[in-house]
């Protein structure tokens, strides 16, 4: 699981609705993670912006598995990847 997100990208990682959401909207964003059992006003949202920017969107079937991924200790809605 923790394979998703390698150490270099870590380094480049935004996490948390907002910072999240700017990312995409900014264009800083190259990839998308997002937690399928996160609230819809979070996943709804991100979706769109996601689509309308083309930006990789992958889904990570929980909140806490992908905050592990991201290497933190607290469950996460989402996550950026940003352009290096």
């Amino acid at each position: 699981v923790n394979n998703m997100i390698s150490d270099a990208q870590r380094q480049h990682l935004q996490v948390g609705f907002k910072q999240t959401l700017r990312a995409v909207e900014d264009g800083k964003a190259k990839k998308v993670f997002l937690a399928l059992d996160c609230d819809e006003k979070i996943s709804t949202p991100l979706r769109k912006a996601a689509s309308e920017k083309a930006v990789e969107l992958s889904e990570v079937s929980t909140m806490k598995e992908l905050g592990s991924i991201c290497g933190i200790e607290v469950s996460a809605s989402c996550a950026a990847v940003l352009c290096d």
